[in-house]
This record gives C-alpha cells, sequence and structure tokens, in this order.
C-alpha cells in the first residue's frame, strides 16, 4: 500500500516536471498554450490514475452482511455486560451478607448465585455459606434478599 502511494506521487511529481520543463523551454505563443494544456491533461491523467484503475469487483457492499456484523457485535457486547452485571451482583451481594453475618458476630464466607429474574436482570438466587450460620442469617438472606431457605447451602468450616 505504502509503495503504491510512493510510486503515484513520484509519477505526479515527474509529470509537474515534466510540464514544467516543457514550458520554459517552448517560446510564447500558440504552441506553448497548446503545449502546457496537454501537460494539464497528462498531470490530471497521473493524479486520476488509482481512482480510474480501482478494482471494485471484489468490494462487497451488503447492508445484509453488514447489519448482520453489527447485530452479532451487539450480542457479543450485551452478553459480556449481562456476565459483568453478573458478576457485580454476585460480588455485592456477598459483601452485602458477610457484613451482616459480622454484624451477628458470625465468621462465614458467602459465595452468592445469580440468575436471570423474571425481566431478564440477574438476581441473588442462591447462597452457599462455609462457616458458622445461625438462623437469623438464613431469615436474614431469604427476608431481605428473596434468597428462599432451600436455595441456601451450608457448609461448615475446616
Amino acid at each position: 500500500m505504502i509503495e503504491a502511494i510512493r510510486s503515484w506521487l513520484t509519477a505526479a511529481v515527474a509529470a509537474s516536471f515534466l510540464t514544467a520543463a516543457a514550458q520554459s523551454l517552448i517560446p510564447e505563443g500558440a504552441v506553448r498554450k497548446a503545449a502546457g494544456f496537454a501537460g494539464g491533461l497528462a498531470l490530471i491523467c497521473v493524479l486520476l490514475e488509482p481512482f480510474l484503475t480501482l478494482d471494485l469487483s471484489r468490494t462487497e457492499l451488503s447492508y445484509d452482511v453488514c447489519a448482520q456484523a453489527v447485530e452479532e457485535r451487539r450480542e457479543e457486547l450485551q452478553t459480556q455486560s449481562d456476565r459483568e452485571l453478573e458478576r457485580l451482583i454476585a460480588e455485592r451481594t456477598q459483601a452485602y451478607i458477610q457484613d451482616k453475618a459480622a454484624e451477628l458476630g458470625v465468621a462465614c464466607t458467602v459465595r452468592v448465585l445469580v440468575e436471570p429474574g423474571a425481566d431478564g436482570v440477574p438476581v441473588p438466587a442462591g447462597a452457599v455459606v462455609t462457616g458458622e450460620c445461625p438462623g437469623a442469617l438464613a431469615d436474614y438472606m431469604e427476608r431481605e434478599l428473596g434468597i428462599s431457605k432451600e436455595r441456601q447451602v451450608y457448609h461448615e468450616a475446616d
């Protein structure tokens, strides 16, 4: 690509110099005007040559192809966004539960399971608690976070 541009610029400069040289060597009169006109046409041809020889047969300009590529990219970005939202909701809910456990004087770690809600927005759906878990924490998760006791799993700390 760079080589093609360099070649084009070299040809344009050479045509300019030849036209200028011819203009300076030819005496005043009709011949000089004709030579200037011919030199100008030659310079225009050299400048337009890349556009005249442009091969558009390999160029695909299809709305359907572009629209499909845009839709695929949109879906990919939506999936990434959904995963990131799930991760953030899980992290913040875990921190929220662990803060409540600390208030209750309980030492535990929590892993929150997230699932899409009725409207497609991720919601906390389950929790895996490792360590102590008094009934107050289980009640709290059910009442405040909507994580039913059936979806709460408890493991004793090692």
